[in-house]
């Protein structure tokens, strides 16, 4: 399969932005405070999280990318602008003093994650109705929406969201959160990962019985599709048409933290390019293989793809 080229794609991201910390440092010794290893930190990254991570994702796909989202009047939030700007991200952070900008801090020790802290707060409701508004005013300009759901309370709207795209001719990838994923209803395409559906469907006994659960779930919400990311397994796409299955790419697995952002927006992208269903899954499918080679919240960019695929 050979990549084209992605840049006419034109995607909106709407969800819950984050800044990624990352400490990194040397582990020579326990302290003698407790039995926890002693990190002198010798370096520090600050990379886009969450939605922000998707947007970074398709923008170095080469495809256009606008993100809407919500943060504190904080330093964070003036280094994530600072950092999605730099990625060429048409970016629209609103500001909401009452609360701080997530924040997810990793220590690194020996190449291993330690310890992960995080701040958050909810945004408040005259915030997110503002982001609403310019959701709205936004549409026309996309050829595919991502909503991006982490749960932080940044898509308090995603119902009135979903049916505003849909009027707009307009598809609608949604990456979920949470056991009720009624909220989705009528979006394009929905990406849980095992654990994510597990939740919501309860366990399976083999693949006729995932088969049989992923569609009843795709039928209730009246979705076009329901793509799967089952880690080792690779991932499965269930359709009106019947299931589409990728193996997992074999590759050595570093950190999978972010690999359902490079899933989303890589097949966003190819959705909104023309791509066929089993054209856009196998590109994210390979994105991820990409991805989880490298460490924290990474993105794969157009070449690598491209590498990848031939």
């Amino acid at each position: 399969m050979r990549l084209a080229d992605l840049s006419a794609a034109r995607l909106l991201i709407v969800g819950d932005v984050m800044l990624d910390r990352y400490w990194f440092g040397e582990v020579t010794r326990i302290s003698p405070e407790a039995p926890v290893p002693v990190v002198k930190v010798g370096r520090c990254e600050e990379r886009p999280g969450g939605a922000a991570n998707v947007a970074r994702n398709v923008a170095a796909l080469g495809a256009r990318v606008a993100l809407l989202s919500v943060v504190g009047d904080d330093e964070a939030g003036q280094s994530l602008q600072r950092l999605l700007v730099s990625s060429g991200i048409d970016v629209s952070l609103h500001v909401d003093a009452a609360i701080s900008t997530t924040v997810k801090l990793r220590v690194i020790g020996r190449q291993q994650q330690l310890l992960r802290i995080d701040f958050e707060t909810s945004p408040s409701h005259e915030v997110l109705r503002t982001k609403l508004a310019e959701f709205a005013t936004r549409l026309p300009e996309c050829d595919a929406v991502i909503l991006s759901d982490y749960g932080k309370g940044g898509l308090a709207h995603i119902g009135e969201m979903i049916r505003l795209a849909n009027v707009a001719g307009k598809q609608v990838l949604v990456d979920p959160k949470g056991d009720d994923f009624s909220k989705y209803a009528g979006a394009s395409v929905v990406t849980p990962n095992r654990a994510e559906l597990r939740t919501v469907v309860g366990r399976w006994h083999g693949e006729e019985e995932l088969a049989r659960k992923a569609e009843a779930l795709r039928r209730e919400l009246g979705l076009r599709a329901l793509l799967v990311t089952r880690s080792e397994e690779g991932m499965s796409l269930f359709h009106a048409a019947g299931a589409i299955h990728e193996q997992a790419v074999a590759r050595e697995v570093f950190d999978v933290s972010g690999a359902g952002d490079t899933v989303i927006a890589t097949l966003a992208v190819m959705l909104a390019c023309g791509a066929s269903w089993p054209e856009a899954v196998h590109a994210a499918n390979a994105a991820a293989g990409v991805v989880v080679g490298k460490l924290g919240t990474a993105v794969v960019a157009h070449d690598e793809l491209a590498a990848t695929l031939i």
